[in-house]
């Protein structure tokens, strides 16, 4: 009998959950081994709420596993990883919100984000292989600070130019380069 060591991608959303024309809706379409963190009926704001549906979703999973996180999705990742012990193939950490600073009017604001476990941002390297990468000209976060999160999670840092946040409202439906990242953690 041979098992097959072929990671599944899990998707890890942001909190405005799944998009239809986001990347990661669109890719997890393309992918053959491929599951998603399910979208949270309640307590949507609470970081434990995603950390344990995180954390629910990579136990229906057997075999190795590669992360693909986007915007405060990074941010749950970096949480789960600092608390959970599982062991993880890989993690594409894209486009992450930067929690620690005022969002634009329509996202939380900082005090609401405190108060639902989001702060502080864990700054220590994570157990597994990991690529971030940050945008230029994201509205949800500065490159210089991203670039200073991923030195702290021993994460190789990918500039990707000026994509904004990664998402449909900046252009952003399919995103071919993610493929190939996620190649790099196989």
């Amino acid at each position: 009998m041979t098992f097959d060591t072929t990671p599944t991608v899990l998707m890890v959303p942001g909190l405005r959950d799944y998009v239809a024309q986001h990347w990661q809706t669109l890719l997890e379409q393309r992918l053959a081994k491929v599951a998603s963190v399910p979208p949270l009926e309640h307590d949507k704001l609470s970081l434990a709420a995603r950390v344990d549906a995180l954390d629910a979703a990579l136990a229906r999973i057997d075999g190795p596993v590669i992360l693909v996180a986007h915007s405060a999705g990074v941010m749950i990742t970096v949480h789960w990883a600092q608390q959970r012990k599982r062991e993880i193939h890989g993690a594409l950490l894209a486009a992450p919100a930067d929690l620690e600073m005022p969002l634009p009017e329509g996202y939380p604001a900082l005090s609401t984000l405190d108060q639902a476990g989001w702060l502080p941002v864990p700054r220590r390297p994570l157990p597994f292989p990991s690529i971030v990468g940050a945008s230029r000209n994201d509205p949800l976060a500065k490159f210089e600070r991203v670039e200073a999160m991923a030195t702290c999670w021993g994460s190789r840092l990918v500039d990707l130019g000026e994509v904004g946040h990664l998402n449909p409202a900046a252009g952003f439906g399919e995103w071919p380069m993610a493929q190939s990242l996620i190649r790099e953690l196989y």
